[in-house]
């Protein structure tokens, strides 16, 4: 009986916040739409205002509360590289109310395809396809150009999303290759509990309310680097949000091979 009742209670959540997050995006979808005509970065940074909206009120309509821990100075005011541990198809929705404006994130380009949902994307997000050579590079000139036009550039350096129970997975070597290029120093960002508010490949129905804690640790200097540096930015990188990882949550020891 109490199993058939929480079942229940978890299929009304899932509702309700379905409803909540489809609702405030049909409210600024027209906005979008008109803000989409005023140019690939005038156009995208407005319309990050209308998801900065939808995403700080529907956080919390769902029970999902975020508390923010700011380590050293968090005073940025030039353009940043934000790197960020991604655990969870909630990492997009919280960075677009959690971290400074105007930005613009790297995400895949199968994305688009989603109804309603896609067209945002594509007018939010640079988008790569990862199995096209021509687009990986096209993608990096977007960048580089956003980054040149004082936007920051939001990455997940592991990817894709990360199932592995350990605190990261391997970094891609782009985003640090283009922050050396650009002398564009990296800020690294934890999202500390969203792979517990909806863990991957477990359904709609593993959704749940909590905390949501975000850590921002100091920003990572690349200035005089160059690309020779790279691997040992990239290491840096790594080795300090593994760190923190690990400071803020317990992961399980890896076994040791024979």
């Amino acid at each position: 009986m109490m199993r058939f009742l929480s079942k229940v209670i978890r299929v009304l959540y899932v509702i309700w916040a379905s409803c909540w997050f489809i609702g405030i995006m049909l409210l600024i979808l027209p906005f979008i739409v008109l803000a989409s005509f005023l140019g690939r970065i005038t156009g995208g940074n407005v319309i990050y205002y209308f998801l900065w909206f939808w995403s700080r009120t529907w956080f919390p309509l769902v029970g999902m509360f975020v508390k923010k821990t700011y380590v050293g100075d968090h005073s940025d005011k030039s353009s940043m590289m934000y790197a960020v541990n991604h655990t969870s198809y909630l990492d997009a929705a919280l960075a677009v109310g959690q971290v400074r404006l105007p930005f613009r994130p790297l995400g895949k380009i199968e994305m688009q395809k989603i109804p309603l949902f896609g067209f945002i994307y594509k007018h939010a997000v640079v988008t790569v396809d990862r199995s096209s050579a021509r687009d990986r590079v096209l993608s990096v000139r977007k960048m580089i150009d956003t980054l040149k036009q004082g936007v920051s550039i939001l990455i997940f350096p592991e990817g894709s999303t990360n199932t592995t129970g350990q605190p990261l997975m391997p970094f891609h070597n782009g985003a640090f290759k283009i922050a050396i290029e650009t002398q564009t120093d990296i800020k690294p960002i934890l999202f500390l509990d969203n792979i517990d508010r909806f863990p991957e490949g477990k359904g709609l129905l593993a959704l749940n309310p909590g905390r949501v804690r975000i850590v921002y640790l100091p920003a990572i200097s690349v200035k005089g680097l160059t690309i020779a540096d790279q691997n040992t930015l990239k290491q840096q990188v790594y080795d300090v949000m593994e760190a923190a990882l690990r400071q803020y949550r317990t992961y399980p020891e890896i076994p040791v091979q024979a």
